[in-house]
């Protein structure tokens, strides 16, 4: 793993809505190649049902190898277990960094914050998320997986509520990789909720980011719209 570029993570922010100081932050984990840039765009969608959250998404700390212009939390020329643990592992604490500033900058704690990843993203999510000392609000995963399901019974420590979405036609992360994952979510007591997109691919497509709102509306107890 070469050194990252930056020791500190820094990127595209959005919101709140109206003049008020936040009540609620979102953090956004972009995928492979991408940049914070890349997911910023998700909370121009979800801001007018939630106008008090302020939303962050970091770019990763590593220049992409696979893309100049983007960026990645860990090299993946090759998808093997031990290697995309390794990578998770590398890139944890600097997520957890960020979560800690963020939240102080706004003076909001745990409670009133939710992670948000795709596809890399979601694993660096449910990594970081799981092993905080304090429940999060509740992490959201498009098109991902969990990195080392055989040591999350070991190193768990918080319980936050998860929703995970996935493309059924996926073809660079198969949908299969969530299904495994809710499976061991389940199985160290974490509550789960996972929707299957008929006919999507490697993408978020409206119905899975509806749910997701719906999801944030909830773990924030935000009121729900009697249309959502």
């Amino acid at each position: 793993m070469t050194k990252p570029a930056t020791t500190r993570l820094e990127g595209a922010s959005y919101g709140p809505q109206g003049d008020g100081r936040p009540g609620h932050l979102v953090i956004l984990l972009h995928g492979y190649g991408a940049d914070g840039n890349d997911l910023i765009g998700l909370a121009p969608v979800l801001a007018p049902l939630m106008p008090d959250v302020v939303f962050h998404a970091p770019n990763a700390p590593y220049p992409c190898e696979g893309n100049p212009f983007g960026y990645q939390w860990f090299g993946i020329s090759r998808l093997e277990p031990a290697l995309t643990l390794a990578g998770v592992r590398s890139a944890a604490p600097l997520v957890d960094a960020f979560l800690d500033e963020t939240m102080a900058q706004y003076g909001l704690d745990e409670s009133r914050t939710a992670l948000v990843g795709f596809s890399q993203g979601t694993m660096m999510a449910l990594h970081v998320g799981l092993r905080r000392a304090r429940p999060l609000a509740g992490i959201v995963g498009f098109s991902g997986m969990l990195a080392g399901p055989e040591i999350l019974k070991d190193e768990i420590r918080s319980r936050p509520p998860i929703l995970l979405a996935h493309g059924d036609s996926d073809d660079m992360l198969p949908h299969v990789l969530t299904e495994r994952a809710a499976g061991t979510l389940q199985q160290n007591d974490v509550a789960v909720a996972v929707h299957i997109a008929e006919g999507v691919g490697h993408g978020i497509d409206q119905t899975a980011l509806s749910h997701a709102a719906r999801f944030l509306l909830e773990v924030f107890e935000l009121p729900i719209p009697n249309n959502g």
